[in-house]
């Protein structure tokens, strides 16, 4: 999601960058014409400011799930869940990597994500 929305701002800048260069050189005769160019401006840098407290928000909880999962004590369990939740891979390619089968990955995240539901009980009881 992050580099989504990183892609987006990139193509918003490119965007605005694209329309003042077109308009750069060119004498605007109309004021409707730069009302619309600055309305168009303020829109985009709306957007962009929107974006950016978003990637604020998921770095903020990626953060989150990352103390978490250190908490996890089980070497093992401990690399599934960041394979999946930190690195976003399949459970074929995390299978292939530890040199088990995707039926006992997935198994062991069951067994994980018991773990992280008792770490997370722990943790909102202090």
């Amino acid at each position: 999601q992050v580099q989504s929305k990183s892609q987006q701002i990139a193509d918003l800048r490119a965007m605005a960058s694209h329309v003042s260069a077109f308009m750069g050189n060119e004498p605007v005769s109309h004021t409707r014409d730069v009302t619309s160019m600055q309305t168009t401006v303020a829109k985009i840098v709306e957007e962009e400011a929107r974006l950016n407290q978003e990637i604020d928000q998921l770095v903020d909880a990626k953060q989150e799930i990352s103390e978490v999962i250190a908490q996890v004590q089980d070497v093992n369990l401990r690399l599934i869940l960041e394979k999946r939740y930190l690195l976003f891979e399949y459970w074929e390619k995390i299978a292939v990597d530890l040199g088990y089968t995707a039926r006992w990955v997935r198994d062991k995240h069951k067994m994980a994500l018991r773990v992280v539901d008792r770490i997370l009980e722990r943790n909102s009881g202090r």
